[in-house]
């Protein structure tokens, strides 16, 4: 079962045909295939904090050493450690996928 992905709760524009690619671009986590699934999302949708170049706080972040104090934070991140609880993947077993 699929949940809710990070562009449906932030409603950044920035998944494929969002409002905002034009001016912002497709963000790597509605388009990251290898962690497809994680946290029940959809490519990278639930999976977002260890991305780089997701969008947050009205920036194009950076890699995920330099997010991780934003992301820690996230109201979004939050709610998925939430939903998840003890089968949230941690970002060490996301970053490994990606590899």
């Amino acid at each position: 079962m699929t949940k809710t992905n990070c562009w449906e709760f932030k409603k950044c524009g920035r998944e494929p045909n969002g409002a905002k690619i034009e001016d912002l671009g497709v963000c790597p986590a509605a388009v990251e295939t290898k962690v497809d699934g994680v946290n029940h999302g959809k490519n990278g949708g639930r999976a977002c904090w260890p991305l780089t170049g997701t969008f947050c706080g009205g920036v194009v972040q950076g890699s995920f050493a330099m997010k991780l104090t934003n992301c820690m934070a996230c109201d979004f991140y939050q709610l998925v450690g939430a939903e998840e609880g003890p089968e949230h993947q941690s970002a060490k077993d996301i970053l490994a996928m990606l590899a």
